[in-house]
């Protein structure tokens, strides 16, 4: 167990687990399902769309894209596909 897994708490499940795979107990799925190429299609960029926004709403966008260091483009589209993945959700604002 390395220094970053010693702040990390396990359950006895998670540790049982780690003991397995640490022993080399564990091995691949051998399934025919090929996750790497459902990735690459998941994230396949096959479709182009215009938007108008505000301007304010624009800077705002490349200024938080260029604080990440990626493309303001690139920031929308991340945007879009958390929200309508549902990992991005609306708060309420009191």
């Amino acid at each position: 167990m390395n220094k970053n897994q010693k702040d990390i708490k396990l359950d006895e499940y998670e540790k049982e687990i780690l003991e397995a795979f640490e022993e080399g107990k564990l091995e691949p799925n051998k399934s025919d399902t090929d996750f790497q190429a459902i990735a690459r299609n998941t994230l396949k960029k096959n479709r182009k769309i215009n938007i108008r926004i505000t301007e304010n709403d624009l800077f705002a966008l490349q200024k938080r894209a260029a604080r990440e260091g990626l493309p303001y483009q690139t920031l929308i589209g991340s945007i879009l596909h958390k929200y309508v993945s549902g990992f991005l959700k609306e708060t309420s604002n009191p």
